[in-house]
């Protein structure tokens, strides 16, 4: 709703960014249809991260190495050599065969929001610091503060309430309320 009360309708370019879960790209196509929809670059680092580690544990110069090769290919938008390398490791650790089988296909399901030279030349973000600065604005400085402890109840109306106060809308809150 603030999106659209924010003039989502006149954005010549319309960009959604996520971490790649399923339910997010769900609500993005639900509410903000057409929109250009972009995986998080540092949350997919993440994922080869983690692969590093597992594939090479107690080894940080192999991890290195191995993250070199597979984080160029990932911030080149070369998913499709991405997953056929992740696809080609062999294992006898069924475990870390199913994670890297895992990683593959979330790399293959998000290769078209993993565009990120695409993104780039049309000066996209690809990173969604900035939305969590924001959230970290409007949250942490707010209900993380010393000695405090909150409800689910309490913090949703405080936030609620934060949320008004830092978009202007402060005294229209009070005017529905009074209205109610």
């Amino acid at each position: 709703m603030e999106g659209w009360n924010r003039g989502w309708s006149r954005a010549q370019k319309k960009v959604v960014i996520g971490d790649g879960a399923e339910w997010i790209w769900n609500l993005a196509g639900q509410h903000f249809p057409g929109a250009i929809q972009i995986v998080d670059l540092y949350h997919a680092r993440q994922h080869l991260w983690e692969l590093a580690r597992r594939l090479r544990p107690n080894d940080e110069a192999g991890q290195k190495r191995w993250m070199v090769i597979h984080q160029d290919l990932l911030d080149r938008g070369r998913i499709k050599k991405l997953t056929v390398a992740l696809r080609s490791i062999r294992t006898d650790n069924p475990e870390l065969a199913e994670k890297l089988r895992t990683e593959a296909d979330y790399f293959q399901r998000n290769a078209l929001r993993m565009r990120y030279p695409k993104f780039r030349r049309q000066h996209l973000f690809a990173g969604s610091g900035v939305i969590e600065a924001g959230c970290k604005t409007v949250v942490s400085s707010r209900l993380k503060q010393s000695g405090m402890f909150w409800t689910l109840r309490g913090a949703n109306a405080i936030l609620a309430l934060r949320c008004c106060h830092l978009n202007a809308r402060f005294e229209d809150y009070w005017e529905g309320r009074r209205a109610a």
